[in-house]
């Protein structure tokens, strides 16, 4: 991997009087391009800046969470557990074995959730295409509570798999409603919103239907926490999410291309519909992964991307921006959860819904200011 600034100005000469003959005009950001091997692309360096202090931050709000709980342990506590073999053994078993698996789990699921709100974003064009709000979330969640009420299984690839064909299945049949001679993005979210609404009600059905001890498992599983999980879920979903995100290596430069529309897409040469389909199949699949382990967590894939762009001023949406904070958001919303002892998912509920009404009261002042 090769890394060059390409920062070199533009250069104009003249001999205006009381001007040096010289000048340098910059006509944009400062540009590192990255490449490996045969594949490049290149990183505005607001961007890398902007993601090594999202790293950073979300890395000190790490060492607060693995010192909070029963047992509180100061930063320097904890960096010793982390770093120091000869640090005190309780400590080393409580960082390592309790709450490192859940700070490291909340990084994966958020930087998934963040990833996957960015590419429907970027499909639909617009600030509400998010997993959450078109119902492939939803959709996630039907699938993993058929796999858990009615089929009879908690084993976490069965889940994961109940999860993943829910999605997609979602994903499918909202795709065929919308498309009508063209897909536009505007139909699709609204056939979305409403398969969402559907599959709720569905959802309800479902646990009426069993014990009241099913019921309330599934419920509890559906409010979204990250608190009973360990190096077992952590490990095959971190391979899964591994491969994943090198599917998301192929859709940078494409997804940005849809962005502008289908026509200059097509004569940048990135197929419109092939791209969608195969970034629907890895927005469902990052989604999936996060709801098979610890259930629905709404609206970080809706916020981590726009919060991404206004702190990058990118002109369009970036992945890995969105990716890291997303994994932001989701610390910290843990850490809080942790500390007012609620599910994660309850939280960024809250927050998430007062975020949606400010984006449809913004989204609409944008639209009267352009008329």
């Amino acid at each position: 991997m090769t890394a060059t600034r390409e920062d070199r100005p533009l250069l104009a000469s003249g001999t205006l009087p009381g001007r040096p003959e010289r000048r340098s005009i910059n006509f944009g950001d400062h540009t590192y391009a990255v490449r490996i091997g045969r594949f490049s692309n290149l990183h505005r360096r607001r961007e890398v800046i902007v993601c090594g202090a999202v790293i950073v931050v979300e890395l000190a709000l790490g060492i607060v969470s693995l010192g909070y709980g029963t047992l509180a342990l100061s930063p320097g506590e904890v960096l010793a557990a982390l770093f120091d073999p000869d640090a005190t053994r309780a400590h080393r078993l409580v960082v390592f074995e309790w709450r490192l698996p859940r700070f490291l789990f909340a990084v994966l699921a958020g930087l998934a959730l963040g990833a996957s709100g960015a590419i429907f974003q970027s499909i639909t064009r617009n600030p509400l295409g998010s997993p959450d709000i078109i119902g492939f979330s939803t959709g996630s969640y039907t699938g993993a509570i058929i796999v858990m009420l009615w089929i009879g299984s908690t084993s976490y690839y069965a889940i994961g798999a109940g999860a993943l064909l829910g999605g997609a299945a979602v994903a499918l049949a909202v795709y065929l409603l919308a498309y009508r001679k063209g897909l536009r993005p505007f139909r699709l979210i609204i056939v979305g919103i409403g398969a969402s609404a559907m599959l709720a009600s569905v959802n309800a059905l479902m646990m009426m239907k069993v014990s009241p001890e099913q019921a309330m498992l599934a419920a509890v599983w559906g409010s979204g926490s990250l608190s009973a999980l360990g190096y077992a879920q952590l490990l095959p979903a971190t391979i899964i999410f591994v491969a994943l995100i090198i599917g998301c290596g192929f859709l940078g430069r494409p997804l940005a291309a849809l962005e502008v529309g289908d026509d200059a897409a097509l004569s940048l040469g990135v197929h419109a519909n092939r791209t969608r389909a195969f970034s629907t199949l890895i927005g469902v699949a990052l989604t999936a992964l996060v709801t098979a382990a610890a259930g629905p967590i709404a609206f970080i894939s809706l916020a981590a991307p726009q919060i991404a762009r206004r702190l990058t001023n990118g002109a369009s949406l970036q992945l890995l921006p969105s990716a890291l904070v997303g994994a932001l958001l989701l610390v910290a919303a843990d850490l809080v959860a942790q500390m007012v002892d609620l599910p994660v998912g309850v939280l960024t509920v809250c927050v998430g819904g007062i975020y949606l009404a400010w984006l449809l009261v913004h989204e609409q002042t944008m639209k009267k200011g352009r008329q």
